[in-house]
């Protein structure tokens, strides 16, 4: 099993106790944002385990990989991907997961453009930043903002999860590959700082996540377009049976080679029930 060392970047909370925020308007210049908290560099060991990708589930470290290639194959128009790719993608999820029903909530394609400061929603590129998609708060929200208000209570009810399918487009992911932290070495009551993110019309809310030196990094080198990865962002079951999350990030892979494509992804965020 080999390993590659690179730097990744957590989140360091004000000192003073400040609300931790970012207001995502950033400056259409320079791409910068308006926030409350700072990067924190740290080098960190990432392990590839192409070979042993059955050892990790997501119950146990927070995501899962499948070899499932996709009938569309595309992923040009918007229209398109809603119409063939979120059909089947729920459909895959069913089938990996066992739940009874999931529905798709967003997607984000992403197309790594060296130099560029624009990551506007059309435009958007790589996360150099280790996080979570959801808190717990802002998972529940989803629930009630996508979902009929007279089914969303009885759904809550249910065992729960948000569930991000990743997949690489058109071809391998060896340019900044995606590095997925193995929750059972997170330590969910040091680690985890919500983050609110103040849009122009609603907040949302992430998780932060601050350096641990026992943080355990995983990633499967060369993920072919057949290849997807269920990152788990949110699990309602939090009696410690079972991983919660996963702190994610796209890395800078020392080791790919110089003629690699710039990556390709795309990523759909599922609201996932089990009767």
């Amino acid at each position: 099993m080999s390993t590659t060392s690179t730097l990744l970047k957590y989140f360091l909370p004000p000192s003073d106790g400040r609300r931790v925020y970012t207001n995502v308007n950033a400056d259409p210049v320079t791409g910068k944002v308006d926030r409350s908290w700072v990067e924190d560099d740290h080098e960190a060991q990432i392990e590839n385990v192409r070979g042993s990708e059955g050892d990790y589930t997501l119950d146990n470290s927070g995501f899962q990989f499948f070899r499932r290639p996709a009938k569309h194959t595309t992923f040009t128009d918007d229209a398109e991907i809603q119409k063939e790719y979120y059909p089947e993608s729920i459909e895959l999820i069913k089938e990996l997961t066992g739940a009874s029903s999931a529905v798709v909530f967003d997607h984000t394609i992403r197309r790594r453009r060296p130099g560029e400061a624009d990551d506007s929603p059309q435009r958007r590129q790589p996360v150099s930043l280790v996080h979570v998609d959801q808190t717990t708060a802002s998972s529940v929200a989803r629930v009630h903002r996508h979902l009929p208000p007279t089914d969303a209570p009885a759904l809550l009810r249910r065992r729960f999860q948000i569930v991000n399918l990743w997949r690489p487009i058109s071809h391998a992911a060896l340019d900044w590959p995606l590095a997925l932290c193995d929750y059972r070495s997170v330590d969910a009551k040091k680690d985890l700082i919500p983050v609110a993110l103040i849009y122009p019309d609603r907040e949302g809310e992430i998780l932060g996540i601050r350096h641990n030196p026992n943080h355990k990094w995983k990633y499967l080198k060369g993920m072919e377009p057949d290849e997807i990865v269920l990152i788990k962002c949110f699990d309602s079951v939090q009696d410690g049976s079972v991983a919660v999350m996963t702190p994610h990030t796209g890395f800078q892979d020392p080791t790919t080679p110089k003629d690699a494509p710039l990556r390709e992804s795309i990523e759909l965020r599922l609201l996932v029930f089990y009767d």
